[in-house]
């Protein structure tokens, strides 16, 4: 009887002991979880930096309808650009959240870049940490969506070979010394929103639609990028 009294204390006292343990463990788990969702709800912004005289425009109607978009869609937009530096116009203001020397593409679940309305041939180059980030996000298989100007970080990338792409006109098909090499290979398909797998391309932006008065694809190219990422959840 002794003997059994004591096995049940021996019992009860690698249950309290086990408890806590499988708490700590439960907690973990939990905060992981968490973790994990949070780290996949965030979407990278790569907004393209020059001289434009659109900025205030382009801040209002495109990195704001993209913002708003994303968030009321539940994801966090996290901002990046090379310098690190707000880009202002006379009215509006966008500060970066980091450097793109900084960003670690794990951490998102897709790359969105406005146009911002600079960038159209020939442009200020391209820069080259955008340039390696798309080619990580697309190996990786996370959505890229491009508006106008930015549509040429894809080309650089060498995303768009083989695929089908939006552009306000075919790069290809302008007179020297307008004709674009770095689209060759793919395949122009006109300026509204053109999707071919994870690239979604827009060659329409705001500023774009005042100066040609062409529609802005910017809500079109936001909703099917937004798309994109529900089908990844």
């Amino acid at each position: 009887m002794k003997m059994i009294s004591q096995k049940i204390l021996i019992r009860r006292s690698q249950g309290s002991f086990l408890f806590p343990i499988v708490a700590i463990f439960l907690s973990v788990v939990g905060v992981s979880a968490i973790a994990e969702t949070q780290r996949i709800s965030q979407v990278l912004m790569i907004p393209r930096e020059g001289q434009s005289g659109n900025t205030d425009t382009m801040l209002k109607k495109e990195v704001g309808v993209m913002t708003d978009m994303l968030e009321k869609a539940g994801f966090k937009v996290v901002v990046a650009n090379v310098s690190g530096r707000p880009i202002e116009g006379a009215i509006n203001k966008l500060k970066p959240d980091l450097k793109l020397s900084e960003v670690k593409v794990d951490d998102y679940a897709g790359v969105i870049l406005p146009c911002m309305a600079v960038g159209l041939f020939p442009g200020p180059p391209v820069p080259p940490a955008a340039v390696s980030i798309v080619k990580q996000a697309i190996a990786k298989g996370k959505p890229v969506a491009a508006n106008l100007g930015c549509v040429y970080i894809l080309a650089e990338a060498g995303a768009l070979k083989g695929k089908r792409y939006a552009f306000v006109d075919d790069p290809l098909n302008q007179p020297p010394p307008y004709k674009d090499s770095r689209f060759e290979g793919a395949i122009y398909s006109g300026s509204r929103v053109v999707q071919d797998g994870n690239i979604i391309t827009s060659g329409v932006c705001p500023a774009t639609e005042g100066w040609m008065g062409m529609p802005d694809c910017t809500s079109e190219l936001t909703r099917a990028f937004i798309a994109r990422l529900g089908r990844r959840k």
